[in-house]
C-alpha cells in the first residue's frame, strides 16, 4: 500500500474532531432530558469522555503542522446539518442517538481508519473505543422498551431514520472530500471493497438495534 497522504490523514481527523465536540454539546443537552439525577450524571460523564478525545485528536492535528480549527471546519456543516436534523424530543430518543447513531459513526471512522499509518490508526482506534458507557445506554432502553412496548416500533422508526440521515451525510463528506474518497478506494481497493465497508457498517448497526430489542 502506497504512503497516506498527511493531507487524507489530516481530513479524518479534523472530522473526527469536530464530531467529538459536537457529541459533547449534544450529550450535555441531552443529559437535561434525564428523567433521574443518575442518568443525568451518567450522560455528563459520556460528555466528558468526548471533549477528552477531541483534545487528544487536535494535539495530533497540531503536531501534524495544521491549525485543529483550520482542519474542522470543512466539517461543520454537514455535521452540524445531520443533528439539527435529527434532534431527540424524549431522553429514551436521546438514548437511542448515542448509542445507535454514535455507534455507526464510530465504525464509519474506524474502517476507514485502518488505512492510515499505524500510529494515527491507533490514536483513532484509542478515542472510538467503548469505555462501557453504552452499556447505560442499552440497559435504559431495553427496560424501557420492556415495560412499554408501544415503544418498540417508534423508537425503531426513530433508529432507521437516524442511519438513513447519518448514511446520506457520510456520502456527501467523502463526495464534498477528494482526499478522504481517494483514501477509502485506495485502502479497500476498489469499489466493490467500498461496498464491502458499507456492508459491515450495516450488519453492526443491525446487531445493535437487536442489542436494545428494537426491530432492524
Amino acid at each position: 500500500m502506497e504512503p497516506v497522504d498527511n493531507r487524507a490523514v489530516v481530513d479524518l481527523l479534523g472530522a473526527l474532531a469536530y464530531a467529538e465536540l459536537t457529541a459533547f454539546d449534544r450529550l450535555a443537552e441531552d443529559a437535561r432530558l434525564a428523567p433521574t439525577l443518575a442518568g443525568r450524571a451518567a450522560l455528563a460523564r459520556m460528555a466528558a469522555a468526548e471533549i477528552a478525545h477531541h483534545s487528544r485528536l487536535t494535539d495530533r492535528i497540531a503536531d501534524l503542522g495544521i491549525d485543529p480549527a483550520t482542519a474542522m471546519a470543512p466539517f461543520v456543516s454537514a455535521l452540524d446539518a445531520f443533528h439539527n436534523s435529527t434532534r431527540p424530543s424524549t431522553w429514551l430518543e436521546g438514548l437511542v442517538k448515542a448509542y445507535v447513531g454514535d455507534g455507526l459513526a464510530a465504525d464509519f471512522y474506524r474502517e476507514i481508519a485502518a488505512f492510515l499509518p499505524p500510529a494515527d490508526r491507533a490514536l483513532v482506534e484509542e478515542v472510538l473505543d467503548d469505555t462501557g458507557h453504552s452499556d447505560f445506554a442499552v440497559r435504559e432502553v431495553r427496560a424501557a422498551v420492556s415495560a412499554n412496548r408501544k415503544l418498540v416500533g417508534r423508537l425503531s422508526l426513530w433508529a432507521r431514520r437516524l442511519v438513513g440521515e447519518a448514511m446520506s451525510e457520510s456520502q456527501a463528506v467523502i463526495a464534498e472530500h477528494d482526499r478522504l474518497a481517494e483514501l477509502i478506494v485506495a485502502g479497500t481497493g476498489d469499489l466493490g471493497g467500498v461496498a464491502q465497508l458499507i456492508d459491515r457498517i450495516t450488519s453492526a448497526h443491525t446487531d445493535r438495534m437487536k442489542t436494545l430489542g428494537l426491530n432492524p
